[in-house]
């Protein structure tokens, strides 16, 4: 397998990556490894790098620098609150700080160290779970997201994967389109989601690229038609990161946009399951069949296999899986029990229900928000909706829908009434709470603990 040295040296000569500052790259990162390999030498192992660099030139070649010199690296989103810093600063004790201003890093373990993880030559830490609360950091290695392209490719059948990037490179939804990009010799696209949205697309084929959103993202660029008729043209649109709701799925296929909803998440590497845009495009709406370096099983409580159309948990293998969570890496796990619900059907494709931690128990029927989120779309009078449960002394939990509505004189009386044609009565909200936008974190997920309180002061509010 090749390493982050060889791809950069064997760069193709033509201009692969488009975005400011471009030119940049390679001559960047050469010097960041030569600088790198000196300080290994004299400390006699590989510094701790922190990398929250806002730039994405210099957000590249940092991580490529980082890979190539053995450098244990810290994917970070550089608009962090102060609280989420202190989070990351404890617990990893930085040797190297980027992106970031250095006084961010004052009092708060910079310079420690820390034990070294051995086991591999180098590893990459990505972070997951910022909206929930506290921040975790994915193990992975060059290895294992170079596992993620391969299988990528063997499932499209592609020489090269050229990628139009709108999300955060320190993600794994952003980072993954530039593994796939570079190592197989396509060209990489990178523009802000805010550009696109205001028309600014550049002059490029989009037939000959892959772009990748999420479902809100998608949803913003099917409301302008011009930026509908350039969406169709691009060789395939991944939809991932969230649940899609039928409505703008429906709206993605009357427009003919070669959609391929996805399922993964950064343990995985990105995506193990895709549903391919002529499936898409001839009704099929669920998660695809199963990426070539992956498997997946359906399991019940008590991990036994069940058969096909049997919702159960689902249980990954896949040659992308992450050693675990930083700084405790699992030991000879070579599966990972996912918290969400699914099923395989006859014909080998994935069926997410929901997750496992989002069920909300009421009356003591067991309710899955994605449903009734989707009910609430399909009103048509709603921009934005998520569904939580708050907790009541005769229900146990009452479900509580927190919208935007489409129009301010729509009242959540008239969606109810259409609800009670779609949804058994259990099932139908007893609270309702009206804001102007839902919180959400950079990758357009909603920040489902700062609904929880902002549903407790309005419940509390109103009795």
């Amino acid at each position: 397998m090749e390493q982050p040295l060889t791809y950069l040296q064997n760069l193709p000569q033509h201009n692969w990556l488009i975005c400011d500052n471009s030119q940049q790259f390679q001559a960047l990162a050469e010097k960041l490894y030569l600088e790198l390999t000196e300080i290994s030498n004299k400390r006699g192992t590989p510094p701790k790098i922190i990398l929250a660099e806002p730039e994405p030139v210099k957000f590249l070649a940092s991580f490529l620098a980082a890979c190539a010199a053995n450098c244990p690296v810290f994917l970070c989103n550089p608009n962090w609150g102060t609280q989420e810093w202190q989070q990351v600063f404890e617990l990893v004790q930085p040797d190297i700080v980027w992106g970031v201003e250095r006084e961010e890093a004052e009092g708060r373990g910079q310079g420690a160290g820390g034990e070294y993880l051995t086991q591999h030559s180098y590893q990459i830490m990505i972070p997951t779970g910022g909206s929930s609360g506290k921040i975790k950091f994915v193990i992975h290695t060059w290895e294992t997201l170079t596992a993620s392209v391969q299988g990528f490719t063997e499932y499209f059948q592609l020489q090269q994967v050229n990628s139009f990037c709108v999300l955060p490179l320190y993600h794994v939804s952003g980072l993954m389109q530039f593994m796939r990009s570079f190592t197989t010799g396509g060209k990489l696209v990178i523009l802000p989601f805010k550009t696109v949205e205001s028309g600014q697309t550049l002059s490029i084929q989009p037939s000959e690229f892959f772009i990748s959103l999420v479902p809100t993202q998608l949803q913003r660029l099917l409301q302008n038609p011009e930026l509908t008729q350039w969406l169709a043209q691009f060789q395939t649109v991944m939809l991932g990161g969230a649940p899609a709701w039928n409505e703008l799925l429906e709206k993605a296929r009357f427009h003919n946009i070669r959609l391929a909803p996805t399922y993964g998440m950064t343990e995985t590497a990105s995506q193990i399951a895709t549903l391919k845009p002529d499936d898409f495009l001839k009704g099929k709406i669920n998660s695809g069949h199963i990426l070539p370096h992956a498997k997946v099983k359906i399991c019940n409580q008590q991990c036994e296999v069940l058969n096909a159309n049997q919702i159960g948990n689902i249980t990954i293998q896949a040659k992308s899986l992450t050693l675990g969570y930083y700084p405790n890496p699992w030991k000879n796990q070579d599966y990972f029990q996912v918290d969400d619900l699914g099923f395989l059907d006859s014909q080998g494709y994935l069926h997410i229900i929901g997750r496992n931690s989002d069920k909300i128990i009421t009356g003591g029927e067991n309710v899955y928000p994605a449903e009734i989120e989707a009910a609430i779309r399909e009103t048509q009078m709603v921009a934005d909706v998520c569904v939580i449960g708050v907790p009541d002394k005769n229900w146990g939990q009452a479900l509580t829908a927190i919208y935007v509505p489409q129009d301010a004189n729509i009242s959540y009386l008239a969606i109810q009434t259409l609800l009670k044609h779609k949804l058994t009565k259990f099932k139908i909200p007893k609270h309702w709470i009206c804001l102007d936008n839902l919180p959400r974190n950079s990758q357009e997920k909603v920040n489902r603990q700062a609904l929880q309180q902002i549903a407790t002061e309005y419940l509390d509010i109103s009795e």
